[in-house]
């Protein structure tokens, strides 16, 4: 009998005969490498991809310890999108469905709220759901978490960028101390290391991705004659490499808006951050280009100071970093989270000798490239997938990420999984929608209440 056969775990007979009949024989890496140690009852951070078969990991271990003669809701698995919510609790059926009687309940946004009460009043064992509606059913008493011994986060990385933290913080609040904590997520960002260092008590850690971050960064070095031919490298490098997200430092501010300006007129969604701008624009700038609604951000090292934006494919520097470390700062925005990022810098003969004094840091001798390779590349028009829209209102107006998601969501709304980032400020609110449905997003916005009023809603353009 192999290790990673599913008869090599303690699990209940029926559970295994159940699993032989779905299909389920041998573990995924995900499942080989976390179910011993959530059938044991430790705290597991988890990282892997959907389609990992992460779902029927933690079905498992909330199943074997369910007790079905108490009807209390004993776990409680979180999710990002009324979707993902329901396919896990389908996904939880199906592999408990050799246990009588199991009563698995969802709860999400965007749903009327009646029928949730009324269901509530019958218990359930498991509650699948989005964090603003439990949150909701928490704050008017009708859901209680007394007796909970699991608590699960899928997407947990999707679900601090949808900007349910608060809620999140507000749900753990109300649980007991006592509980086993399984945290899954695609991405590790920082945000995800805060809340597990505060909600999971000596957590295992299970990667099924390789992360080796000197692998993940493909550097190129391209030669350029003059000012002109380095905005035309520029370009040809944007096409060869980029795809969705890019950034390309400048040196000075004067720079960063000549750049900007000349990619825009290629037909490009690009975007500026320098220091001339006022809070309010760079706030938006950096909402815009981190909920993949412009493709290029063009910046100086001081104005993206702090900028911590994952799934960048592309760092170009179109002048040569004042030195060493601020480069290695520069191109480690790309190649996170066992991704693999490209880091492109463009250098003339005056800068020759900042490139032999970074190939001694790097400890290699740094070849200009030839541009004449990436002339060959096919022009490709690099539009962005998601589009912004704002809300005149935000946190003042106790607006939450659920509101938002909800109204999108509903009836003759848009998917969550169409939803992308949404980010509260005081006075406002940004979301991330599809391009493609983003009239729909537009008018769904316009016409349903949000906190019980109309919000004024509008689509940033340019």
């Amino acid at each position: 009998m192999s290790s990673t056969d599913f008869s090599s775990l303690k699990l209940h007979a029926d559970t295994l005969q159940n699993l032989m009949s779905l299909g389920y024989e041998t573990m995924t890496p995900i499942q080989a490498q976390s179910l011993p140690a959530i059938l044991a009852g430790q705290d597991v951070i988890a990282q892997g991809k959907t389609g990992s078969g992460k779902t029927a990991a933690f079905a498992l271990g909330l199943l074997e310890k369910l007790d079905v003669s108490n009807l209390e809701v004993q776990s409680l698995v979180l999710c990002p999108t009324r979707e993902l919510a329901d396919q896990v609790a389908k996904e939880v059926r199906r592999v408990g469905r050799a246990i009588p009687n199991v009563k698995v309940l969802t709860l999400c946004g965007g749903m009327p709220f009646k029928p949730q009460l009324g269901s509530l009043e019958f218990g359930a064992h498991i509650v699948v759901g989005t964090p603003g509606r439990i949150e909701e059913h928490l704050r008017r008493g009708a859901l209680r978490l007394a007796h909970l011994n699991t608590l699960v986060l899928d997407e947990a990385d999707r679900m601090l960028e949808m900007g349910f933290q608060p809620s999140l913080d507000a749900i753990v609040d109300q649980l007991p101390d006592e509980r086993q904590t399984l945290l899954f997520s695609a991405t590790f960002p920082e945000g995800i290391a805060s809340i597990a260092k505060r909600i999971l008590k000596k957590p295992i850690r299970v990667t099924v991705e390789s992360t080796h971050s000197e692998l993940t960064i493909e550097q190129h070095f391209y030669k350029v004659r003059d000012d002109a031919n380095r905005l035309q490298a520029l370009k040809l490098v944007i096409n060869a490499y980029g795809q969705e997200s890019i950034v390309v430092f400048c040196n000075t501010k004067a720079d960063t808006q000549m750049v900007a300006d000349a990619l825009a007129d290629e037909g490009m969604t690009v975007l500026a951050l320098n220091g001339d701008l006022e809070q309010k624009e760079r706030d938006q700038v950096l909402v815009r280009f981190a909920n993949k609604s412009v493709s290029v951000l063009v910046a100086t090292d001081v104005a993206a100071r702090g900028l911590d934006i994952d799934g960048l494919d592309l760092v170009v520097n179109y002048h040569v970093a004042r030195d060493e470390e601020v480069y290695v700062h520069r191109i480690g925005r790309t190649g996170r989270a066992g991704s693999r990022g490209v880091a492109c810098s463009l250098f003339s003969e005056k800068e020759g000798y900042k490139i032999a004094i970074l190939g001694d840091y790097l400890g290699t001798t740094i070849e200009g490239e030839s541009l004449s390779l990436l002339e060959k590349a096919p022009k490709k028009t690099l539009k962005p997938s998601m589009v912004t829209l704002q809300i005149d209102g935000g946190k003042k107006e106790k607006l939450r990420p659920g509101d938002i998601l909800g109204a999108l969501t509903g009836e003759g709304g848009i998917l969550g999984s169409q939803v992308g980032k949404i980010q509260l400020f005081d006075y406002r609110a940004y979301v991330a929608v599809h391009r493609t449905v983003a009239s729909q997003a537009l008018t769904k916005l316009q016409t349903d209440k949000l906190k019980g009023r109309n919000f004024r809603v509008w689509l940033i353009k340019g």
